[in-house]
């Protein structure tokens, strides 16, 4: 997943990696002859200049004879990182970044936590400096995703039936989302039931019915045209009365320039008051699923996000932004077309893969 984000990032961290030694020059090891005429402590040597001063460690046994070489160990030596030092692979990294779709803000937030991370911090020289860009990236991501969601334990924690409002755009897999979406709870233990709110799309209702028919859940539909919030109302009633844990609700398809959508939107979350109000797109749109998340978000509110066609996308720059952009977390991420193909969305997990940490 994410490949083509993972490859450049991995290719730019040896770039770090090389300017950091770089700035460092070379491992040293000193050979100088020392004078012992008794058996004593060897004092100091002095170091070259510019050089930090090395210590002798003194012989555990008694030395005989005039002169006796001693190896020193590799001189300890610390480098204060600059900005100088890693501009190039930083100006790299900014350039990777926007060509896999990342926001520019996005963009922008990750090199300033990897300048904050690296710039003006004392790295001891010997130290695995590969370590050190990782764990700077690393965090840099983690920055930006946030800490995540975990849909089976806000379940768990909550008052039943938890009532999630799918919302998005026409053609991004919404309904074979909330198929997934409830696949997924029905494995963990939970029940569901669907609330077939998109009463507005030709075949939206056969649709979702025949996921809940394979799914073997139940389904609350009217006929095509009615109240969407008259369905999803009657949805949460049923789970009510049956105590089911679940309630996941189609809604159509909006874009935020359609008034009358975003109008019957509201309703239903007033008529409904939704728990959890999950956006879905496509991971493949990059950017342009970033900006619809943020105007479904100023409009009318967002908690989650789930991106479906993940493993279509080499680029990832919507799963890297939209948690940033919106400041919401994924929830999940498609990855086929089975119901099976659905993916918790947790944040260390994905970092870890592109930053070559996994496993």
């Amino acid at each position: 997943m994410f490949e083509g984000l993972k490859s450049k990032l991995q290719n730019i961290q040896k770039k770090f990696g090389r300017s950091i030694q770089e700035a460092a020059g070379p491992e040293v090891v000193v050979e100088a002859p020392v004078a012992v005429s008794q058996p004593e402590a060897v004092g100091p040597i002095a170091a070259p200049e510019k050089t930090p001063v090395v210590s002798v460690p003194k012989p555990e046994k008694k030395v005989e004879g005039l002169v006796s070489r001693v190896k020193s160990l590799v001189i300890e030596r610390e480098l204060i990182v600059s900005e100088k030092d890693i501009r190039e692979p930083l100006e790299e990294l900014e350039m990777a970044l926007l060509e896999n779709d990342v926001a520019l803000d996005v963009s922008d937030a990750i090199i300033g936590y990897m300048k904050d991370d690296l710039v003006g911090s004392h790295r001891k020289i010997g130290t695995s400096v590969d370590t050190v860009v990782a764990s700077a990236l690393r965090g840099a991501l983690l920055r930006v995703l946030g800490k995540g969601f975990d849909p089976v334990a806000y379940i768990q924690a909550h008052e039943r039936p938890v009532k999630i409002l799918i919302t998005g755009v026409n053609g991004t897999g919404k309904t074979t989302s909330i198929a997934k979406m409830a696949h997924y709870f029905k494995k963990n233990g939970f029940s569901v039931v669907l609330g077939a709110g998109d009463t507005f799309r030709a075949g939206a209702i056969d649709q979702i019915a025949e996921h809940a028919r394979r799914l073997e859940v139940k389904v609350i539909q009217h006929q095509e045209g009615s109240d969407p919030a008259a369905v999803l109302y009657d949805t949460v009633e049923y789970a009510k009365a049956h105590g089911i844990d679940v309630v996941l609700a189609d809604t159509a398809g909006r874009f935020h320039n359609r008034k009358n959508l975003m109008s019957q939107l509201d309703k239903i979350r007033r008529v409904m008051k939704p728990d959890l109000v999950v956006y879905v797109d496509e991971a493949v749109a990059g950017n342009d699923a970033v900006v619809r998340a943020k105007d479904f978000n100023d409009l009318v509110g967002t908690d989650a996000v789930m991106l479906t066609k993940a493993d279509m996308d080499p680029r990832g720059g919507a799963a890297i932004s939209i948690a940033q952009t919106i400041g919401k977390p994924i929830l999940f991420l498609g990855t086929g077309q089975g119901y099976d193909d659905i993916v918790p969305f947790r944040p260390e997990t994905i970092v870890d893969e592109l930053v070559g940490l996994e496993g």
